[in-house]
């Protein structure tokens, strides 16, 4: 899978022959939940479709991908033999209808030699060689459009590991702003407390659990060391390739369940309260763009 995480969006087309015979195969793809294949062929090559779908599934998990095949071929211009028995029912059953219906007209052999089927090659032999020419032009157009994936992949994985190293950054820039937060509020609750206490007496040894357990309920440490952990393996998820679509969604709404925490036990926690919010607000949009760059990953 190479070293970085394959982009859903990409484009290939490769030409190639064999004898008599040159297939044109053009591969699309943009993103898409599962892997959504859809074929543009002419009727004739209906036949080579499972094969096909199956080439497209061995080189791709996930994406909606458009398959666009043509085929020439010098036995197009090869006398083609009339399906005898196909032509015979066709001009029975247009003069029996017209004789039960009392119709006058006669038989139209041009849309009768439009009909499928109508036209048989003198020999069937080459369906083999046939469906080996189509698969091989398919698997080449889906190694460029790999090549392709995995190149605008790795420039989105670039990018992501930098929002998410801003996010690393603002983290610890929260734990120091923590450690000034925490005595902070301490004495800031204290001062207000006693404030609101002049008039009743209030065991002081009450006072501090009443002022620990408040402060306990605004400290972020934990949040913040789940934040870390969760972006440190976001670096790892990035820096691996293969299917990451998935996890990485899973990580992302862990870090923004842990960064509105933050948010909504700093509100009211004075000027380093302000601080923190302001941070984590700044790790909620980086962590948004993220997210907004992953959908187009594999």
């Amino acid at each position: 899978m190479g070293m970085s995480p394959r982009s859903m969006t990409g484009f290939a087309r490769v030409r190639k022959s064999a004898g008599d015979r040159e297939v044109v195969a053009m591969v699309k793809s943009v993103n898409h939940r599962g892997l959504d294949v859809h074929f543009r062929m002419p009727g004739e090559l209906d036949a080579f479709e499972n094969a096909l779908r199956a080439a497209v599934k061995r080189h791709v998990i996930r994406g909606h991908v458009q398959v666009q095949i043509n085929c020439t071929s010098a036995q197009d211009s090869a006398p083609a033999e009339v399906n005898q028995p196909l032509i015979e029912a066709y001009l029975t059953t247009f003069r029996r209808l017209s004789a039960v219906h009392g119709l006058r007209g006669q038989p139209d052999l041009n849309l009768a030699f439009q009909m499928p089927g109508m036209f048989t090659q003198g020999d069937a032999e080459p369906d083999s060689k046939m469906e080996t020419l189509l698969v091989s032009a398919l698997d080449e157009a889906l190694d460029r459009l790999n090549e392709f994936r995995q190149r605008e992949g790795a420039e989105i994985a670039a990018e992501m590991r930098a929002r998410n190293g801003t996010v690393l950054r603002c983290a610890k820039q929260l734990e120091e702003l923590r450690s000034k937060a925490v005595p902070e509020f301490q004495a800031r609750l204290s001062a207000r407390l006693a404030e609101l206490l002049k008039t009743v007496e209030l065991d002081p040894q009450r006072l501090a659990q009443e002022v620990a357990y408040l402060a306990d309920r605004t400290d972020i440490s934990e949040e913040l060391t789940r934040l870390k952990v969760h972006a440190v393996q976001l670096q790892d998820l990035l820096g691996g390739g293969g299917e990451i679509g998935k996890k990485l969604d899973f990580l992302l709404q862990e870090m923004h369940r842990e960064t509105n925490t933050i948010l909504s036990k700093s509100a009211g926690v004075g000027e380093t309260g302000i601080e923190i919010s302001d941070l984590a607000l700044q790790v909620k949009a980086e962590i948004e763009k993220i997210r907004e760059q992953g959908l187009n990953l594999e």
